[in-house]
């Protein structure tokens, strides 16, 4: 099954640019600005509920933590990987391209921009990711409802001024987010129950940065901490080799 996350993103996107096509002006800019901090704090919420369960146990009535120094090195490389490779930038520039490549003049040159704006925004970035991997692997879908709401607001802005091209992002998000989902639920038996939580907890820390993010109008490049959330599983093989590493 794709997931109920993925679902109710196209649900909300579909939702949303209904209403962004009745409303030609699109809304006032404070109140984007608003409704966007108030959709940052939940993200941060989100990302902190994550990170806290993934990292902090009960051991005799006293709180401690688990996998920090995992955590870290995870974080350090995965930036070093990240930023080698430029994974960011390159995420935008080949959002640049597709622009520049499908949206022409006149009506269809705005339904494809549309159709082409509102594809990379819902399909390109960490949360997508993140939380199609957690609903596949821990059938946890609160991220990607989340990012529906998200998304449902920026459909209503893009239809409101792109027209109706919005729609057709729907196809794009469904077998992408779809795709990570099932891709999940497919290694999920070769998993162990520590490395799911590894790769929960990292997630929740890149969902605390993009919450970061909207609530501050800050950038933490957080398309190059992507590769941090699959370190875990290198560490996992690494320490059958070298015992040590399963300590961390």
């Amino acid at each position: 099954m794709i997931g109920l996350g993925t679902i109710v993103n196209c649900g909300t996107v579909i939702a949303g640019t209904t209403l962004g096509v009745f409303l030609k002006g699109g809304l006032p800019r404070r109140f984007e600005t608003t409704i966007m901090q108030a959709l940052g704090l939940c993200t941060f919420f989100i990302g902190i509920g994550g990170a806290v369960a993934g990292l902090v146990t009960i051991e005799d009535g006293a709180l401690s933590t688990q996998h920090t120094m995992l955590l870290v090195l995870s974080l350090v490389i995965g930036a070093l990987i990240g930023e080698a490779l430029d994974i960011e930038t390159r995420l935008n520039d080949f959002g640049t391209w597709c622009q520049t490549r499908f949206a022409g003049g006149g009506e269809d040159g705005k339904f494809v921009e549309g159709f082409v704006a509102s594809s990379l925004l819902f399909c390109v970035g960490a949360m997508a990711i993140v939380g199609s991997l957690e609903d596949g692997l821990n059938g946890n879908p609160s991220i990607l409802i989340a990012k529906a709401v998200l998304d449902g607001v920026a459909a209503i802005v893009f239809a409101a001024s792109l027209g109706k091209g919005v729609y057709l992002s729907v196809l794009p998000l469904f077998v992408y987010q779809g795709g990570i989902t099932l891709l999940a639920r497919f290694i999920r038996p070769w998993l162990t129950d520590a490395l799911i939580s590894q790769l929960s907890c990292i997630g929740s820390v890149l969902i605390f940065a993009i919450g970061f993010n909207l609530m501050f109008d800050k950038k933490v490049k957080v398309g190059n901490l992507l590769p941090a959330i699959f370190l875990p599983v290198v560490f996992f093989f690494l320490a059958k080799f070298f015992p040590a590493l399963g300590t961390l």
